[in-house]
């Protein structure tokens, strides 16, 4: 019985560890713990600031696997930072990482209770753009301010191209467009509809302006789209179909906002390509059945791959994706728990759940950089986290991250494993450098997870990094494949 027992327990364990765990028990013993190279991070941290931008070449990517492939980069590559310290540019992203939980934890706020941008306030028929006319929290989407990364697409016929920032997060795509009232600065040149051929005003009548969650209309029945964001930041401008290109493949028809008053965080990339599970979104226009991703460390000048209706491969980890009736932009994951070191926190499943009134639950978002959880489960967590690294020495907190160590004299540590856990025993362990980052560049890193007051919990790009994450829409299941960027 006792060899048995061992038989048993060392399959289990070398055949499907990291991934799958086969109880609670066996997930307790051994205490597994993951290398983090601190000298490796710290040497990223210094180089990004002086890293060149790319070319502005139309960037695609063949995929022996998918039909329409497009580069993904940091924005890091995309835009010279000018920040004159790491620290700097970690501050940064933090305050606009948090504009953006907060703009969607306020969009499902608005939609569990029904409230829609009209019901706010009312709506100016006039056809002038204004900043302010954009007087609600939030109308769609979410602040494009933190997004890191960058696809570079062709708009119009012929392509004029410009950086979008990828989000799934929003549905509505939309580019900067001239004539502008108000533009920020980006990249390349803004785009002007009266040399495009294929440039086709919606009218308000149109199924696509409909969907629209807040819409005008101009004199001539033309549609017009408002967007504005937790942070301040928004778009205007007329609602219409284009061409898309990617690489040398088009997409005809495509709904997209032609912004000609346009403010905030946006600066660098020309507009958003919405990746959310609205009708209105880039995926949903294209009719994937699947998507996917891989976004690789965005402290890097590498890039890597969005694809459409490529398969997920058999070695993906599988969870099931779920949608909340009350919202159907966000993408949400049949969490079931969260280890560290091996062993599976007292965290109830309720935590990680959408209720019956649509709050609660977890979505991977691609524009959230930390990854957020409900208060008391963040405790736990944090507490487990702490518990399993008292021989690093602490350092003080810095902005929303509340334990940090002092790493300046080592190279390298063990810190304990952490671990998304699934229906049916799955589980992805993440790599020690997804959850202990640098915040400088003189050694202090900080555990990348946040506490929320939002029933709605988030995994963030952070977490995601280095991990293609792939979206069966037709079979309801979100899928993972480490070090595949």
């Amino acid at each position: 019985m006792g060899l048995l027992f061992c038989i048993v327990f060392a399959a289990c364990f070398f055949f499907t560890a990291p991934f799958v765990g086969c109880s609670r028990s066996l997930l307790q013993i051994p205490r597994p713990t993951t290398v983090l190279d601190v000298a490796e991070a710290l040497e990223k941290t210094r180089n990004v600031l002086s890293f060149t931008p790319i070319g502005q070449s139309l960037s695609a990517s063949p995929s022996p696997t998918s039909l329409l492939s497009l580069q993904i980069h940091p924005r890091a590559s995309v835009r010279k930072s000018s920040h004159l310290d790491y620290k700097s540019l970690t501050l940064s992203r933090l305050e606009r990482d948090s504009a953006r939980v907060t703009s969607l934890a306020t969009r499902l706020d608005l939609a569990v209770n029904g409230i829609s941008k009209s019901d706010l306030r009312p709506l100016d028929k006039g056809s002038e753009f204004g900043a302010e006319d954009i007087e609600s929290p939030i109308v769609s989407g979410s602040s494009q301010g933190s997004g890191e990364y960058f696809s570079r697409v062709g708009i119009g016929k012929p392509p004029s191209q410009v950086y979008v920032v990828l989000d799934t997060g929003s549905d509505i795509n939309w580019v900067q467009c001239a004539p502008c009232a108000d533009c920020y600065q980006q990249s390349d040149p803004i785009f002007e509809p009266s040399l495009s051929s294929s440039y086709s005003p919606l009218n308000c009548e149109t199924q696509q302006c409909k969907y629209l969650d807040d819409s005008e209309c101009r004199n001539d029945r033309t549609c017009v789209y408002e967007v504005s964001y937790g942070d301040g930041s928004y778009t205007v401008g007329d609602f219409v179909t284009e061409t898309i290109t990617l690489g040398s493949d088009t997409v005809n028809n495509v709904a997209i906002g032609c912004g000609h008053n346009n403010e905030g965080l946006f600066v660098g990339a020309g507009g958003l390509l919405g990746l959310g599970g609205g009708p209105l979104s880039f995926s949903s226009q294209l009719n994937a059945s699947t998507f996917s991703y891989c976004l690789v460390d965005r402290d890097s000048d590498s890039a890597s791959t969005l694809e459409f209706d490529s398969a997920l491969p058999p070695n993906a980890i599988t969870v099931p994706l779920l949608r909340n009736n009350q919202l159907d932009t966000f993408y949400y994951l049949g969490l079931t728990g969260i280890s560290v070191g091996g062993e599976l926190l007292p965290i109830p499943e309720s935590a990680f759940q959408i209720d019956d009134s649509g709050n609660g639950g977890v979505i991977i978002d691609s524009g959230t950089a930390v990854t957020r959880l409900q208060t008391d489960t963040y405790n736990v967590l944090r507490d487990a986290f702490t518990k399993g690294t008292k021989n690093l020495p602490s350092a003080d907190s810095v902005a929303l991250f509340d334990t940090c160590y002092n790493l300046s004299s080592k190279s390298s540590v063990d810190v304990p494993t952490l671990s998304f856990h699934f229906p049916e025993g799955k589980v992805l362990p993440l790599p020690a450098k997804n959850y202990l980052i640098p915040v400088d560049s003189v050694g202090t890193f900080c555990f990348a997870f946040a506490p929320t007051s939002s029933t709605l919990s988030i995994i963030g790009n952070v977490q995601q990094q280095g991990t293609r994450v792939g979206f069966d829409l037709g079979n309801s299941r979100v899928g993972f494949v480490p070090n595949k960027c």
